[in-house]
């Protein structure tokens, strides 16, 4: 449904600066995002003289305690992605009902956060059950060798949907003028590029990356001129 004449904000330009706390949670969902699917990660391969292909007896190699961090940080990402749907339900979507990017954003957050709760459950599991944790042996390597598979872009390709919210972001900044153009346009441009770059190269993991806009995007709205942020009259 499109917005009505008599519902458009004024331009973003004009809106007064000031900070809003409450995109913040945007920004810690972001944060926690990098931390638990690539500071967290921990690969065979890593090594750039690694001699393919990865084989099951590559696990014992693997160090349990960056799955087991990464799979507990995810879960506190799924956590605050969750609250963070919740209050832009209510301070963005309930305000602007008319709004089809602010929907499309709380839909892009709730599915990737079901997603990852997944995602990042295999990957605390896999840090669980590795050589020198706490339930070593109770899989051979075998078995560890198929979660490891798992883990090698399900934490990455669970992020899909917050490409699709960004670009929810970029048609309210564009069509509805509820966000600063700027950071549409970057919202935008960077999930256009990602799309690009998975259809170019073929790798799935790719989305991922918009972690990195997810917690600038945060900060952005947090600091900066938007009519979501603006406190009603």
């Amino acid at each position: 449904m499109s917005a009505p004449s008599d519902l458009l904000v004024e331009p973003t330009t004009n809106q007064e600066r000031g900070f809003t706390a409450w995109p913040l949670w945007l920004a810690l969902t972001g944060l926690l995002g990098v931390a638990s699917t690539v500071a967290f990660d921990k690969r065979v391969d890593a090594d750039g003289d690694f001699d393919y292909p990865v084989t099951v007896a590559d696990m014992a190699d693997l160090d349990h305690l960056f799955f087991r961090i990464g799979g507990f940080t995810g879960y506190l990402t799924v956590i605050a992605m969750l609250v963070t749907a919740a209050v832009w339900r209510q301070r963005v979507e309930r305000r602007h009902p008319w709004s089809v990017g602010a929907t499309v954003v709380t839909f892009g957050l709730v599915s990737a956060a079901g997603a990852m709760a997944l995602v990042y459950g295999w990957k605390g599991a896999l840090g669980n059950y590795l050589h020198g944790a706490a339930e070593e042996n109770t899989y051979d390597d075998q078995g560890l060798y198929v979660l490891y598979n798992i883990n090698d872009f399900g934490p990455y390709f669970a992020w899909l949907p917050v490409l699709v919210a960004a670009l929810g972001l970029a048609y309210m900044a564009f069509r509805e003028g509820l966000v600063s153009k700027v950071l549409g346009f970057f919202a935008g441009l960077m999930a256009v590029l990602l799309l690009g770059m998975v259809a170019v190269t073929g790798v799935p993991g790719l989305p991922a990356l918009i972690s990195v806009g997810v917690l600038i995007a945060g900060i952005w709205l947090a600091v900066g001129r938007s009519a979501i942020t603006q406190e009603e009259k």
